[in-house]
C-alpha cells in the first residue's frame, strides 16, 4: 500500500479530476438535453477570495475526497470498489445540502426543488464514481511506478 502522503496527494487530485471530468461531463450531457440550463463549468467569482466557481468546486472536491482517501478502505471492503464509491457520494451531497446552502442563506436543501433534487443527486453520485474510478487508477499507476523503482539495478 503506498504512504499516506501519496494516497491522500492522489485523492485530492482525483477530486479535483472527477469534479472537473465526471461531474462537467455529467453536467455537459444534462444541458446538452436541455435539461439544465447552462453549462457546469462557471468562471463568476465566489466569496471570500473571487477565484471561480469551478475552480473553488475543485478545491472543495478535492477537500471531500480526502476523507474518501480514509474511508475508502472500509467502503471497498462492505461494499466494493465502484458501489464504494457511489455510496460516498452521498457525504458531499448531505454536506451541501444540510451545511453549506444553510450557510449561505439558501435554506435546507436550498428549498429541495423537486426539479433540482435528483440533478444534485446525480452529480454527487457521479462525483462519487469518479472520484472511485480516478484514486484507484492513481494506486495502480503509484504502485507500478514504486515496483519499476525497486526493480531497477543500482548502477555505481
Amino acid at each position: 500500500m503506498p504512504a499516506l502522503s501519496t494516497r491522500l496527494a492522489l485523492g485530492f487530485a482525483a477530486g479535483i479530476l472527477s469534479h472537473l471530468v465526471f461531474q462537467g461531463g455529467f453536467g455537459t450531457a444534462l444541458h446538452a438535453a436541455h435539461i439544465l440550463p447552462s453549462l457546469p463549468f462557471s468562471l463568476a467569482p465566489v466569496a471570500p477570495f473571487g477565484v471561480p466557481r469551478t475552480v473553488s468546486m475543485g478545491f472543495w472536491a478535492g477537500l471531500w475526497a480526502l476523507l474518501y482517501v480514509a474511508l475508502e478502505p472500509w467502503l471497498t471492503a462492505r461494499l466494493g470498489r465502484w458501489l464504494g464509491g457511489i455510496a460516498f457520494g452521498v457525504l458531499p451531497l448531505l454536506g451541501h445540502w444540510f451545511v453549506a446552502l444553510p450557510l449561505k442563506g439558501a435554506g435546507l436543501g436550498g428549498g429541495f426543488h423537486a426539479g433540482m433534487v435528483p440533478i444534485e443527486i446525480g452529480f454527487h453520485l457521479v462525483f462519487g464514481l469518479g472520484l472511485a474510478v480516478l484514486f484507484r487508477a492513481g494506486l495502480l499507476l503509484a504502485q507500478r511506478r514504486h515496483k519499476g523503482v525497486l526493480s531497477q539495478p543500482q548502477h555505481g
